[in-house]
């Protein structure tokens, strides 16, 4: 071989392990650093909303609707999400009239560390009478309610457990 193709194939390979370098020190990164992890408290989420002024002016919306709505509901409305199974049992979600997203996408509301939960796995939302709903967004293993699978948008019970994979989460006063 000559010198010039020699030095030509050591160049090739020293930006090749330059490349596989930096591309493990990115995975590694996004390891350590990529998932947010959700709040195991509501001291923190209050905290947040103190710190936005413009989030804590929307959350008043739902209970003035809840108030308009005849009172009634006002003691039965849920105020968190808790995690009471899995790997993240513990995790509280203060419930501001958001809508709450659960699968294992990093940008998901709760971010679920399960094979058995898909990216986009399911989402909670307030309806107009300030009822919380629950609906299955495609998932493969589905997400089931009092051991029922869900098949479309579905009212959720104060209490109810809501099964993704090994996570189960249920609304609270």
């Amino acid at each position: 071989m000559s010198e010039l193709t020699l030095t030509v194939m050591r160049l090739g390979f020293l930006a090749v392990l330059w490349l596989f370098v930096i591309v493990a020190v990115q995975v590694i990164r996004s390891d350590l650093f990529g998932v947010r992890v959700t709040q195991r408290g509501a001291r923190r989420e209050a905290g947040r909303t103190a710190e936005r002024p413009g989030r804590q002016a929307a959350a008043p919306q739902p209970q003035g609707r809840q108030a308009a709505s005849g009172g009634r509901r006002g003691r039965n409305t849920p105020t968190k999400l808790v995690v009471t199974e899995g790997t993240l049992t513990g995790t509280t979600v203060a419930l501001q009239g958001q809508t709450i997203t659960l699968g294992r996408a990093h940008d998901s509301t709760i971010v679920l560390d399960d094979d058995y939960a898909s990216s986009r796995h399911a989402r909670i939302y307030p309806d107009r009478d300030g009822q919380w709903i629950v609906e299955d967004l495609g998932s493969t293993n589905g997400t089931f309610m009092n051991r029922n699978r869900l098949t479309a948008p579905v009212p959720i019970p104060l209490g109810a457990p809501i099964r993704i994979g090994k996570t189960v989460i249920e609304l609270r006063k």
